[in-house]
């Protein structure tokens, strides 16, 4: 009887050790993005981790910080590839210095479409460039959506290439960025995304570029109405897990986070698409004026910055290889 007891206590103090060797083994993962709580990428990364959690019993997590709550996109990066940060959801362009490859889908005028972008993400071409970051510490999980980028003035709509001649613009802290704008004639002013309302309602910058959604949920329809549809870029957003952090984990426990970024990527799109067309209803309702623009003078201006930054044969290659994709 005694024996009994005994290997019955063995038992349950071995079932509570389990236990708590695995609550001690849960991780929270912590995910940066500059976007609000309510934004489409901040709510896909939400939702993969939901189902890592699900998948994993709870052992890991992810906490999404929104609105630059870790800093901005080149802070993040940094952070992310130290360790300090699990993941990050940034614009490619951000990731363009550090890793070349993300100049490719960076480049102007490249995506016919939205449904031509989003084939060649899903494809070869954009999976051979998730994993060229590795090398530079990161793992590529998934591509999101960031729509077409436009640009909104306070003073003067944009019509031809002429009219974005001497306008100081805002763009994104990226060589490429600043190329392109000046190939259009304007004056580049990299910036951080949350000083630009300040700087269109002072006078700072004449001009900045975006899409419908961060033009609508950062108010900045509310300084700068004329918002001339140039869609001089589809550069998508690239979701970034540290290397350091993904060595870490279990052969097992990497194959879950890799499908639950996919299936992510299901989930933004569904909401991108809907909150495009939301976006554009509120700021067309508050007075804002989308204006259509001679988009092929814009197009020609171009050859400078793919002579620039496509230099690089592999580089050719890969955007070859993306206008071919049908």
């Amino acid at each position: 009887m005694k024996n009994i007891t005994l290997r019955l206590r063995t038992g349950v103090l071995a079932a509570v050790m389990a236990c708590v060797g695995s609550v001690a083994m849960a991780t929270e993962f912590r995910s940066s993005d500059i976007h609000p709580e309510d934004y489409p990428t901040v709510l896909a990364v939400r939702h993969m981790g939901e189902l890592v959690a699900k998948r994993t019993n709870g052992r890991h997590s992810i906490k999404v910080y929104a609105k630059s709550a870790l800093g901005i996109e080149k802070d993040t990066i940094e952070q992310t590839k130290l360790g300090a940060l699990a993941m990050t959801r940034v614009n490619s362009s951000a990731m363009n210095n550090v890793c070349q490859e993300t100049t490719v889908v960076t480049m102007p005028f490249l995506f016919n479409s939205k449904e031509h972008m989003r084939h060649v993400l899903d494809g070869a071409v954009g999976d051979e460039i998730l994993k060229a970051c590795a090398s530079q510490g990161f793992i590529g999980l998934a591509w999101y959506d960031s729509g077409a980028r436009s640009i909104y003035t306070v003073k003067k709509p944009i019509k031809t290439l002429a009219d974005a001649k001497g306008l100081k613009v805002r763009v994104q802290q990226s060589d490429l960025w600043v190329s392109l704008l000046e190939a259009m004639g304007a004056n580049a002013t990299p910036m951080p995304f949350g000083e630009v309302y300040t700087a269109l309602k002072t006078g700072l910058i004449d001009a900045a570029e975006n899409n419908y959604p961060s033009y609508e949920s950062s108010r900045h329809f509310e300084v700068a109405k004329y918002f001339s549809k140039t869609e001089h870029s589809m550069a998508p957003e690239i979701l970034l897990f540290s290397k350091k952090t993904w060595d870490t984990l279990t052969p097992e426990d990497q194959k879950i986070f890799r499908e639950a970024a996919k299936e992510s990527v299901v989930y933004m799109r569904k909401l991108w698409d809907e909150r495009e067309e939301k976006s554009l209803a509120t700021v067309k309702a508050a007075g804002a004026q989308i204006v259509e623009v001679d988009k092929a003078s814009f197009q020609a201006a171009m050859k400078p910055v793919y002579d620039k930054y496509l230099q690089d044969p592999k580089l050719k290659a890969l955007v070859a290889r993306v206008q071919a994709t049908k």
